[in-house]
């Protein structure tokens, strides 16, 4: 089903709470959740936890290698954990409910956002933007508990977050603009730890950035006849047949700069808690050399289940970082 040649049906008001979002059924919010409530929380994607998950790794990066590179944790970085975790969720929230808005006239055209709520009618835009400043406010209570460096980070984190919807529109590489927007908390994190920014974090950004590129040119594919249709831009329609190639150069930057922040961290601890810190780069490029095994761009299913396994990807550095810390 091609976009330009349908348009939403108009919905009852009462159709339109009940109403699902064509790519996420069946979850909390579509079973458990009241009807009211629904469509704020399609918004803010809480149907679809993936992208809180994408958005709170890199926090956890930065926070591991800052422990590793001090040698220390405390009870504030437990605090850390907890406020990158409510933060995530809730900035991811208002991130996505700033892109319906933006886009809720494309989204109207693609077959698989036309059931969003905004094209679909369950939220007003007025709503929406209540909304969104709503999740952006309490976030910002959970930021100024974090030392003033860290706070200059989260406000300037928001300027990645306002272009991203609107990235598609100039260039082919608004995936670059997510990984700019969503990896932002391993600077944050490392920051809110040691109290300034370090080379180390930088690194780490980067190889987010990097990974980024790589799950959402796979996720992208899912929409290319939809986006050629309307002339909106992606990886995903700029690469096409050579998709592999270019995930392979993502895949490659993603371990070696990962592996270079390990390395800065952990430079001045004992070899072995430097050599169990970088298998955690290493056992996550063997994850995204998998994902490569069952990339098929004519496959919107396991596009969607690829692209979904980088929860587990995002994942696989933590527990190597952590041990390391204790030898």
């Amino acid at each position: 089903m091609t976009g330009t040649d349908q348009t939403p049906e108009v919905e009852t008001a009462e159709t339109a709470q009940s109403s699902v979002v064509a790519d996420s059924t069946g979850n909390w919010v579509d079973t458990l959740a009241p009807e009211s409530t629904r469509g704020y929380l399609r918004l803010s994607r809480a149907d679809r936890p993936i992208g809180t998950w994408l958005l709170y790794w890199p926090c956890l990066w930065g926070l591991a290698l800052a422990c590793l590179y001090s040698g220390q944790f405390g009870p504030f970085d437990t605090w850390i954990i907890i406020g990158c975790g409510i933060g995530a969720f809730l900035m991811r929230g208002a991130g996505c409910t700033w892109n319906d808005i933006t886009d809720r006239d494309i989204d109207g055209q693609v077959a698989r956002t036309r059931s969003r709520p905004i094209p679909s009618g369950q939220v007003t835009v007025k709503g929406a933007v209540i909304w969104m400043m709503l999740q952006a406010f309490v976030s910002l209570f959970i930021l100024i508990t974090f030392p003033w460096a860290a706070i200059a980070l989260g406000f300037a984190s928001v300027i990645p977050v306002l272009i991203y919807p609107f990235a598609k529109r100039f260039t082919w590489w608004p995936q670059m603009f997510l990984g700019l927007a969503f990896n932002w908390g391993a600077l944050l994190a490392w920051t809110a730890h040691t109290g300034t920014l370090g080379w180390a974090a930088v690194a780490a950004y980067v190889a987010g950035i990097a990974w980024t590129l790589f799950y959402d040119t796979i996720y992208a594919h899912q929409d290319t006849e939809d986006d050629a249709l309307i002339g909106v831009k992606s990886t995903a329609r700029l690469f096409g047949a050579n998709t592999p190639q270019w995930l392979r150069w993502f895949l490659i930057a993603t371990v070696v700069f990962l592996g270079l922040a390990t390395l800065l961290a952990a430079i001045d601890r004992s070899m072995l808690s430097l050599a169990v810190a970088l298998c955690g780069p290493w056992a996550m490029g063997w994850h995204l050399m998998w994902q490569m095994t069952q990339y098929d761009p004519d496959d919107n299913q396991r596009l969607l289940r690829t692209f979904r396994s980088n929860r587990e990807a995002g994942f696989i550095p933590l527990p190597f970082f952590a041990l390391a810390f204790f030898l």
